[in-house]
């Protein structure tokens, strides 16, 4: 349910990115970190006049796969308050993450909800433990039919047990499949860094993309707007973005949550203002992991030193900020709920921006 992706990158493009990416240019760099993603077919119930209006997904992030289950250092920070974060009030409380990360539209958070917590006790985890799951949204409705509750657990359990290492479907797929961002086709989007010094470390971003309003997209430095004309400016924002980053460097949560606000810097610099209608959250985690206590109360940790996060910081910047731009150029013109259209990011005239791009 969930399609490959042939299109070139942004980066392959040839539009100029600083620093350097680890092998998948993508969150599953980060040792550990597997996604997994089903995007919505129509069911045979649908009518064949409408079934271009299901457009909608799940997308999920497993800090440290399906086989391991232990909590991990974790953050969040909400730029623009304008949507929904489950579970990040405890996450902000404990310092940890226990579980997935996962995405999806503002109408189903409250299924996924559940069916994470159902999935979780399939594979063992206590009827009588609490359980807070973190989710979040973006909304779909322009073009996916959000009154058709398309979204089912079976997706979701089918996204956690496929979730997986390697290359990553960006553009209109899981819960990116109906996102518009700066008025172009948005969705999934991802990248990393190394970080040689402190490290080696890795650091991924995954963001589903669903903001921005027409007029404000830059891309490394060009006014797009400038490019296409003054219609680019003239239609309202769109929505929210939510960004997830992972690293396998040692931080503690008051790290990490430095490290989610830089992922507003990417942000920017991509255009966003983080409008008041837009819900704008970032989580930021660890894959670190705490030397054995042998059952003692008190568990030894690492960290680095705060005088050395600044190449960490740099590359959630630049990651956030690619990822950003790789779900804008992966994503087609869609047109979906009631025939609304949605023109996708105009690859073509990267030639007359970047000297070096290719279509």
């Amino acid at each position: 349910m969930t399609k490959g992706q042939a299109r070139p990158r942004a980066r392959e493009r040839g539009i100029p990115f600083a620093g350097t990416p680890g092998p998948w240019n993508a969150i599953t760099d980060v040792p550990g970190v597997v996604v997994g993603q089903i995007t919505v077919d129509p069911s045979p119930e649908v009518p064949p006049e409408r079934r271009h209006w299901v457009r909608t997904g799940v997308t999920v992030v497993l800090p440290r796969a399906r086989s391991d289950a232990a909590p991990v250092m974790a953050a969040p920070f909400t730029l623009n308050g304008n949507g929904e974060l489950t579970g990040a009030a405890w996450m902000e409380e404990s310092g940890g993450l226990e579980g997935p990360v996962t995405l999806t539209n503002t109408d189903t958070v409250g299924l996924v909800r559940d069916s994470v917590i159902r999935w979780a006790r399939d594979r063992g985890h206590s009827p009588d433990r609490w359980s807070l799951p973190v989710v979040g949204e973006t909304w779909d409705g322009f073009l996916n039919d959000v009154a058709g509750r398309y979204l089912t657990e079976a997706h979701v359990r089918a996204a956690l047990d496929g979730a997986r290492d390697g290359p990553v479907a960006e553009g209109s797929v899981g819960a990116g499949t109906a996102c518009v961002s700066y008025g172009y086709k948005g969705g999934i989007g991802t990248s990393s860094r190394t970080v040689e010094d402190p490290g080696p470390y890795r650091l991924g971003v995954l963001v589903q993309a669903n903001h921005g309003r027409p007029g404000q997209l830059r891309v490394a430095g060009v006014d797009v707007a400038e490019h296409e004309g003054p219609s680019a400016r003239s239609r309202p924002e769109t929505g929210s973005i939510v960004v997830v980053i992972a690293t396998d460097a040692p931080l503690l949560p008051h790290q990490l949550k430095r490290v989610a606000r830089r992922g507003a810097l990417g942000l920017g610099r991509s255009g966003s203002i983080s409008g008041n209608g837009s819900g704008d959250f970032f989580i930021a985690f660890s894959t670190a992991r705490s030397e054995p206590s042998d059952g003692a109360a008190v568990s030894r940790v690492a960290m680095l030193d705060n005088d050395r996060l600044d190449p960490l910081f740099e590359a959630t910047v630049q990651a956030t900020d690619e990822a950003i731009l790789n779900a804008l150029v992966a994503a087609e013109t869609m047109v979906g709920y009631r025939d609304h259209k949605v023109e996708g990011f105009p690859v073509d005239r990267l030639s007359e921006w970047f000297p070096s791009s290719v279509r």
